[in-house]
């Protein structure tokens, strides 16, 4: 089981854990869910969210500026 991950360069495909979240993608990545927002599939979504097998998440980071 496999999901496809993008995120800046990164298309690549990861083996898929039994129910792994966004979450813990973003963890595993050292990512902030307060910096980064996540797409499953076209649409955003949570973070406590299961990815399931065959999915796309796109993963975008939030620039804040002063």
């Amino acid at each position: 089981m496999s999901f496809n991950l993008k995120f800046k360069d990164i298309d690549e495909t990861r083996e898929l854990k039994e129910n792994f979240t966004i979450k813990d993608l973003l963890n595993e990545l050292e990512l902030s869910s307060q910096t980064t927002v996540a797409k499953q599939n076209g649409e955003i979504t949570v973070e406590d969210r299961v990815i399931n097998e065959n999915d796309e998440i796109q993963l975008i980071q939030i620039i804040y500026g002063g």
